[in-house]
């Protein structure tokens, strides 16, 4: 059973008491820094007892997206940008080249954000996102220092009913997103302390996820990410692509479909004579996307 650390059992470090002579203002910011640093050792103390947690869930992502799943971020103010921050390294990369994630942070929608906040209000901003994006097998993970926030705990609600895992990362126990999330990372201390602590805890969960790869080479150098070669098999159904005719890979037409293909969406119906023009600038008879060299007339 993890160890709970309440916040009062966080180490109180005493500030240091000034040389005599010392510069007062040298003192004061010294003094200042020096208690928050120590703060923060305190909450990443903490951190540190909860490195198999950000194992396994390490573990758990290295099965799941590499076979088409997604992982879907949330947050408020500090913890938006940690979200963000958390699908930016999956999308791109940590350390080391491997292929593109698929990840989201639901926050930075703003069209979606302020469209539903003003339609569904503020507390369902994040809800209503989860129910047009993820698919069962997805992951949210939605960070809070607090743990209180009325949208990430609708948030939470919207992905269990979908058969979302669901992660939180939050302040000192207990809380309430705690005891909706399928599991939870918690980090006492102050507000500041947990906000940088939970960066360092998006970094670990990257290293962790990178090394439970699959052995992958990079495909301009052809150079494997070190760590990469001893991953379990990825398990879970992939999302299906959707090329760019608007069809979903191997998909029936519509009108000929089933319940398992309600992602497949139509092209939309091209104007009448909407790329006539372009048609005429590039040579007649050759589609808009394919360019012309000059003198290659109607070559097929």
């Amino acid at each position: 059973m993890r160890p709970h650390i309440a916040p009062h059992e966080v180490p109180e470090h005493r500030l240091p008491v000034p040389a005599p002579g010392t510069d007062p203002a040298e003192d004061t910011w010294r003094r200042t820094g020096d208690h928050h640093l120590d703060q923060l050792a305190g909450t990443l103390s903490a951190l540190r007892a909860e490195l198999p947690t950000l194992a396994r869930w390490g573990q758990r992502l290295a099965e799941l997206l590499p076979r088409g799943h997604r992982l879907l971020a949330a947050g408020n103010g500090g913890s938006a940008a940690e979200a963000q921050h958390l699908t930016a390294e999956l999308v791109g990369r940590f350390d080391g080249d491997r292929r593109a994630y698929s990840a989201l942070a639901l926050h930075a929608e703003t069209s979606s954000v302020t469209a539903i906040g003003n339609d569904y209000g503020y507390d369902n901003v994040f809800a209503r996102q989860v129910e047009a994006h993820a698919r069962r097998g997805d992951v949210l993970v939605l960070l809070s220092t607090s743990g209180r926030s009325e949208n990430l705990l609708r948030a939470t609600e919207a992905a269990r009913r979908m058969g979302v895992l669901t992660w939180a990362v939050t302040g000192a126990l207990p809380n309430p997103l705690a005891g909706l999330a399928d599991e939870t990372l918690p980090l006492p201390g102050a507000c500041p302390s947990v906000q940088e602590a939970h960066l360092v805890a998006v970094h670990l969960l990257c290293v962790m996820f990178e090394r439970a790869l699959p052995a992958a080479a990079s495909p301009s150098n052809g150079r494997v990410h070190p760590g990469l070669a001893d991953a379990a098999a990825p398990v879970g159904e992939p999302r299906a692509r959707r090329p760019a005719d608007g069809h979903l890979a191997g998909a029936r037409p519509p009108g000929g479909g089933t319940e398992d293909q309600a992602e497949v969406v139509a092209s939309p119906p091209r104007r009448p004579g909407a790329d006539h023009g372009v048609r005429e600038a590039r040579g007649g008879g050759h589609p808009p996307s394919r360019r012309v060299r000059p003198g290659e007339g109607n070559r097929p």
